[in-house]
């Protein structure tokens, strides 16, 4: 199927910035769209971006200014996140997501990475 990898967690300072990279492989002709949501303990997910195969992007509130998503240009299947200006309330589980259309015909997949841990100390 398809795979999603995530890099670049770690612990951060407040003020400090963090990048994420998430790179998809498996059976896939296209990726429609690709981004990033976070969890924290307690609370629901939620989005930070994604991105479109056209490129167009959609922001959480909570991250607008700070945070950038960008993605390689050739084949388009990795794409980072630039954390800037990281606050405590950022600390959370990152998840890459990536809705994709399978090899072989028109059907569409939804996948999602094991996640990767950015805590923010204050």
């Amino acid at each position: 199927q398809v795979q999603l990898v995530e890099s670049g967690g770690g612990l951060v300072q407040a003020g400090g910035s963090r990048r994420l990279s998430c790179t998809a492989s498996g059976s896939f002709d296209r990726i429609n769209e690709m981004g990033w949501y976070r969890q924290a303990p307690g609370k629901q997910r939620e989005l930070v971006v994604t991105m479109t195969g056209g490129g167009a992007t959609n922001y959480g509130d909570s991250v607008k200014g700070r945070f950038i998503i960008s993605r390689t240009n050739a084949k388009k299947n990795t794409v980072f996140l630039e954390m800037n200006s990281l606050k405590p309330e950022d600390t959370a589980s990152y998840y890459c997501y990536a809705e994709v259309t399978l090899s072989g015909g028109d059907s569409r997949g939804h996948f999602w990475g094991q996640g990767t841990q950015v805590t923010v100390s204050s």
